[in-house]
Order: structure tokens, then C-alpha cells, then sequence
């Protein structure tokens, strides 16, 4: 993985802080709005995986998309659950088995926390929707320049 990085930031919430109820399944389970800055310049496209490592059987993912523009400094809140949205951007399927962005539903107890991570790469995958996180992973092996990283916390 990449040894640089770069901001990711998040209108809805700073970094280890809670997400809104509004982006998580308590609420109308909308993505949160992302912006960065300070990419590579070799940057082609960008990749997202939302994740969260306190899931009770492992690591659960909450959203996979790539194929984002490299000229883009930010996603809108409630990017359309798609295959392919309007602007081209490609999305995966989460664990929950559905495309797009799904929020934190965490068992009741201590909070969990999310891991907003995006990567810049050198080149712009042609894939088909639908990967996995593992499946783009693959893909993006040895292609990630740098990466912006959010963790956000949530907690029923």
C-alpha cells in the first residue's frame, strides 16, 4: 500500500468523531459528503472503501466505489445506490449484498468505528459492478499512489 497520503474530510463529521444519524441505517442511511486535497499529480482515478473492523464476525464492508474522476475533490452526501451512477462513478457490493453506500448498524454496545479510506491510482480500472472490496483490492494492487483516510464512530 501507499507510504503517502492526503486529507479526507468529511462535512458531516471530523475525523474520530460520530457519524450523524442521518448516514446510518438509524437514519435515512445516506453517504456522508467526502472532500480531499493535496492528491498525487500522477493521480488518474480514485477508489473508496468504507469499512468497519469492530463488526462481531470480522471486518464488515459498507461501500465499494472506484472509477472516480481524478479531476474530483469531493463526492455529494447521498450518492445514488447504483451500479453506475451519472457521473460514471462505479460501485461495489457492501456486505450487506447490496450496491452503493449502506451505513453503520452496529449491535447494540461499544462504539464501532469506520474507516473511510480513498486511493489515488495511476491508471483508471475498467471493471465490472459489483466487486467486492477483495475483488478491487486485487485489482488495484501495486496501482495506489497515496491514500486519504476518515475514521468515523458510531454506537446504538
Amino acid at each position: 500500500m501507499p507510504t503517502t497520503s492526503f486529507a479526507l474530510t468529511s462535512p458531516a463529521f471530523n475525523d474520530d468523531e460520530a457519524i450523524p444519524p442521518r448516514c446510518t441505517a438509524d437514519g435515512e442511511d445516506v453517504s456522508p459528503a467526502l472532500h480531499w486535497l493535496d492528491s498525487p499529480a500522477e493521480t488518474k482515478s480514485f477508489a473508496l472503501i468504507v469499512d468497519d473492523p469492530d463488526a462481531p464476525r470480522g471486518t464488515w464492508v459498507h461501500w465499494v466505489a472506484w472509477g472516480i474522476p481524478a479531476g474530483r475533490r469531493e463526492l455529494p452526501e447521498g450518492v445514488a445506490k447504483q451500479d453506475r451512477t451519472a457521473e460514471g462513478i462505479s460501485q461495489g457490493k457492501n456486505d450487506f449484498g447490496k450496491v452503493g453506500y449502506n451505513g453503520p448498524a452496529p449491535p447494540p454496545g461499544k462504539p464501532h468505528r469506520y474507516f473511510f479510506k480513498l486511493y489515488a491510482l495511476d491508471f483508471a480500472p475498467e471493471a465490472r459492478p459489483g466487486l467486492t472490496k477483495q475483488e478491487l483490492l486485487k485489482l488495484v494492487e501495486g496501482h495506489v499512489l497515496a491514500e486519504g483516510q476518515l475514521m468515523g464512530t458510531y454506537r446504538r
